[in-house]
């Protein structure tokens, strides 16, 4: 008879000389089973012996070969200390042990639990084993998870890892303090992106200076940190980069529960939608202020795409065709000079009127009506008299609820239209296919008007900040009175949207409406 040795420990091995020594716990099984099977008179045909996994786990790299030579009939026995180091699932005790084991003329055999299927009698203590093992599996997950929920609920970190930019508080455990060499490469990251760099940009940045990425950065600082090996795995890359900007924890807030696990019989985890996220505010101490995030995240909200030399255009997402409120595309034409120009003009025939101005040009204009205020609002006396901000803000909100108005009469009437499309089929007054086409027609029209009402809500939620903090456009102004030049990030301050018009008959003049933010 030919015996194969299978041995488990699920438990951390503390035990360990060097990481590839078995436990002192799988030391003494195999000497436990070399033991029994030398009594017993087999031939030990192999060894499979599992470190450091947990009896549920199916990926157990010993314990598929075992099946695989087991299902070649390689050896007569499957010889364990207990049934629960083979397997605690009740599904693999019947899967295995009491179905394809005997199909392929194998004996299971436990030493502790007298397990046996040679015995025919000790079936049921073997399924009940099986049952009382899978019901230690369930509440010693429920326990678990209900401990780390409350961990994570009172703010604690409860990862292996702290985030790049963070480290471990030696001295408190589950809360995180700031690891300076990573925090500036953070910080470096949100000020670039707020400046106008694309994130690819900004790894490539990173990676010719050879900064090392966060896995990379861990490795060196000796902790055990476990990832799949891939090529260039040193290397910054875009996703990096566009994590790194959303994460919240970076303004001090601990973010958990983003992922849960499937079952507790797998180790696979699902993403949670945003709305189970654990998130407690003021944890730790943040790398990055407040109001660069707020730029920062309003950049991501808008989507504006980067050139080819990786920076995002000076007016991206900012300046709007007059016409009809699309926004204007960037264009390239006359060495390196750049236009902003209507994408509606050349869809189809008539369809607008067609706003066209180079950025050059946007720019001077710009900051001549920037001075232009600067020489207005610099005599404090003036101030009230001169400017109307608050009947300017109340108006613009006025607009804005006439929008959503607007908008929300649109999306009713698109959401009768698509009723009353399915009514006409149902009679057979239009075909299926003609009812797919349309009902999906107005349903993309519908998602867009929808859309419209969202931004024009976050619009109105900005003014009443705005009117909550009162009247800042002196301070501004002041603050920007001797500019020559633009940048990203004075445009993002600074405006809220630019409507251009088409040019005057005869003359080289654009009408230009700038929105200011202040």
């Amino acid at each position: 008879m030919k015996v194969a040795i299978y041995c488990r420990l699920s438990e951390e091995d503390r035990d360990k000389k060097f990481e590839t020594d078995d436990s002192n716990s799988i030391q003494n099984q195999k000497s436990m089973l070399l033991q029994y099977s030398a009594e017993q008179g087999w031939e030990v045909y192999n060894i499979y012996s599992d470190d450091d996994y947990a009896g549920s786990d199916r990926r157990r790299p010993e314990f598929n070969r075992l099946l695989k030579d087991a299902e070649q009939r390689r050896f007569d026995v499957v010889l364990c200390k207990t049934q629960s180091r083979f397997t605690r699932e009740l599904e693999l005790v019947e899967k295995y042990i009491h179905g394809l084991f005997p199909l392929w003329g194998i004996r299971f055999v436990s030493i502790v639990d007298n397990a046996d299927t040679a015995n025919k009698g000790n079936k049921k203590s073997r399924q009940i084993n099986g049952l009382v093992n899978e019901w230690y599996l369930e509440d010693m997950s429920e326990n678990i998870k209900s401990v780390l929920t409350n961990r994570r609920q009172n703010g604690y970190h409860i990862g292996a890892f702290a985030l790049y930019g963070y480290a471990k508080d030696p001295d408190q455990k589950g809360h995180l303090i700031i690891d300076e060499e990573a925090a500036a490469v953070v910080r470096e990251v949100f000020v670039m992106f707020s400046q106008g760099y694309g994130k690819t940009a900004i790894a490539r940045s990173l990676n010719d200076r050879g900064i090392p990425n966060p896995t990379e950065y861990k490795r060196r600082k000796g902790l055990r940190y476990k990832s799949p090996e891939t090529r260039n795995s040193t290397l910054w890359k875009y996703f990096s980069i566009s994590d790194m900007l959303t994460n919240e924890i970076y303004i001090g807030n601990m973010v958990q529960g983003k992922y849960g696990s499937v079952s507790y019989k797998t180790k696979q985890n699902k993403p949670r939608p945003r709305s189970e996220w654990i998130v407690v505010e003021g944890t730790h101490e943040p790398i990055i202020d407040r109001a660069l995030w707020d730029r920062v995240q309003a950049l991501i909200a808008q989507k504006a795409k980067p050139f080819t030399n990786g920076k995002i255009g000076l007016f991206a997402r900012k300046a709007r065709c007059a016409n009809c409120g699309y926004v204007m595309r960037s264009s390239k034409c006359h060495g390196e000079q750049r236009y902003l120009q209507c994408p509606e003009h050349h869809v189809a025939k008539d369809a607008c009127e067609g706003a066209f101005i180079s950025v050059k040009k946007l720019e001077s204009i710009v900051l001549a009506e920037l001075k232009k205020l600067m020489a207005e609002y610099l005599d404090k006396d003036e101030v009230a008299r001169s400017l109307e901000f608050r009947n300017n803000v109340q108006e613009q909100k006025a607009q804005q609820s006439s929008n959503i108005a607007s908008y929300q009469k649109k999306i009713e009437e698109l959401s009768k239209g698509i009723r009353e499309l399915y009514l006409d089929k149902v009679r057979g007054i239009i075909n299926e296919a003609d009812y797919v086409e349309m009902s999906e027609k107005f349903a993309t029209e519908r998602s867009s008007f929808e859309q419209m009402v969202v931004a024009a809500e976050k619009r109105i939620a900005e003014l009443d900040k705005r009117l909550a903090n009162g009247d800042n456009r002196l301070e501004i102004v002041e603050r920007y009175m001797n500019l020559e030049h633009l940048n990203r990030e004075i445009v993002e301050l600074l405006i809220d949207y630019i409507s251009v018009g088409k040019r005057i008959p005869g003359t080289r003049d654009v009408p230009v409406e700038i929105h200011w933010n202040f």
